[in-house]
């Protein structure tokens, strides 16, 4: 619990995400992706701001292309949350960071 967004890849994905009991959020992005970068400081932001309730982490999707197809992601940016290992919610596109505490709140159960 660093309150610090933590770069994925295959190797430590399990690790990371089914090995907790905390909620995972994933950015699915690429660096030559706008609305991707427009996204960094705000994720950035919601590790430091919830990093006892939530950890944060980002797969760049052209690197990691295994994980980008298990998950079918078809448009980056895509925010997918985890607990227990598992997909409970899914949100595509760039979010201010306002909308994104929103659906974070509205996703997860209590």
């Amino acid at each position: 619990m660093t309150g610090a967004v933590v770069a994925l890849d295959n190797a430590s994905f399990t690790t990371y995400v089914e090995r907790t009991s905390l909620p995972v959020l994933i950015d699915f992005w690429a660096p030559w992706c706008g609305p991707c970068r427009m996204m960094a400081p705000v994720l950035e932001r919601l590790a430091h701001d919830r990093a006892t309730t939530l950890q944060v982490a980002k797969i760049n999707t052209d690197e990691q292309q295994e994980l980008a197809a298990r998950f079918a992601i078809r448009s980056i940016p895509t925010l997918i949350l985890f607990r227990n290992g598992r997909e409970i919610a899914r949100q595509a596109g760039a979010v201010d960071g306002s909308t994104l505490a929103r659906w974070l709140d509205s996703a997860r159960p209590t």
